[in-house]
């Protein structure tokens, strides 16, 4: 692999950030290393929830849990955020992993939730480069195998991402191999969806919003708020659990991540281009199991259906009328996905 494979660029004007525990406490950090509960939707017990630190000492916040008490020990799975997603919207996924017997590390990826912002004052979405995302991962990792109040969480391994999480997840596969066993990626960012122009024109327009200066700046000429009605919303057909997304945002401003910075896209862009590359694709040799959502807006469906046809090791579910967030679906569009999710991944040793 090239060095500008294997590492990303520098983050360049960041704001100053925390980087030891005493520096997180000082800073106030640590005191959002909680979860927020809603009516009738609890925080499954016996969690751990802390932080810890990323690359260049950004603070990630992480939470954990051991499988439900009485179920037989499969593994553990690492659930990998999307853009602007938070700990607390995936507690339901939460749940259901560990009534299956599975042990469970959540963080948040830098630059969202309660782990450290990159633009001082702004919440605009902004990474320098994918390979921070896949070093936190690495961070996290270190976390379960070591972790400071009990044994390691059990192998199997597994990665679990849902878009660009499942980027960040197939891109972990080259340097986390030994220590994956599985990766199931959810509506990974592959390729855009509804943009409006062709790749390299996309390449074009990022490469000179960089260059006047705007890398760190959005990409949206007006942002707004996240979108909080229903109708229309590209994100799941379930009124209901649309509706906890944005009581989440509701009751914690903090979590609240603005549009992506030309930064950010050109980041993604450049991970896809990555992945698609010939000789990386022959060395994703991690079985993997790839869903695309037929309904979705948000990534190209047909673009994650051709990758999963050149991975040596993987496959492709299509779930025909689910939306960009399969896991926040209705409830007959989930049992699709889990089971293709139970019947992929192998219980623990």
């Amino acid at each position: 692999m090239a060095a500008s494979d294997a590492e990303g660029p520098e983050e360049e004007g960041a704001a100053p950030v925390a980087s030891t525990a005493a520096d997180l406490a000082k800073a106030g950090i640590a005191g959002k290393a909680s979860l927020l509960a809603l009516e009738g939707a609890p925080v499954p017990p016996g969690g751990v929830v802390e932080m810890v630190q990323g690359r260049r000492g950004v603070p990630l916040r992480l939470a954990r849990w051991r499988a439900d008490p009485g179920t037989t020990p499969r593994g553990t799975v690492f659930v990998l955020l999307g853009r602007a997603d938070f700990i607390e919207k995936y507690l339901e996924v939460v749940a259901d992993l560990r009534a299956r017997g599975y042990a469970v590390v959540v963080h948040e990826p830098r630059g969202q939730g309660h782990s450290g912002r990159l633009i001082r004052g702004q919440n605009w979405g902004h990474v320098a480069s994918f390979h921070d995302y896949v070093a936190d991962l690495d961070t996290v990792i270190r976390v379960a195998k070591r972790p400071t109040d009990g044994l390691p969480l059990p192998k199997p391994y597994v990665l679990l991402g849902h878009s660009a999480g499942g980027t960040v997840a197939l891109m972990a596969s080259y340097r986390l191999q030994r220590d994956i066993d599985r990766i199931v990626a959810v509506a990974p960012l592959i390729g855009f969806s509804g943009i409006g122009m062709p790749g390299w024109m996309l390449g074009l327009v990022i490469g000179a919003a960089r260059l006047a200066g705007f890398g760190r700046r959005p990409s949206r000429a007006r942002p707004q708020p996240p979108q909080l009605a229903f109708d229309g919303n590209p994100l799941t057909s379930d009124p209901a659990r649309f509706a906890r997304i944005g009581a989440y945002l509701s009751a914690d401003p903090g979590l609240v991540v603005g549009p992506p910075t030309f930064g950010w896209v050109k980041a993604a862009r450049d991970a896809m281009l990555i992945l698609h590359k010939p000789d990386l694709i022959a060395r994703l040799t991690t079985p993997t199991l790839l869903f695309a959502c037929g309904a979705d807006r948000v990534v190209a469906p047909d673009a994650i259906e051709r990758f999963g046809q050149l991975l040596p090791a993987g496959g492709t579910v299509l779930v025909p009328w689910a939306r960009h967030e399969l896991m926040m679906e209705r409830d007959a569009l989930r049992a699709e996905f889990w089971a293709a999710f139970d019947a992929f991944v192998p219980g623990g040793d």
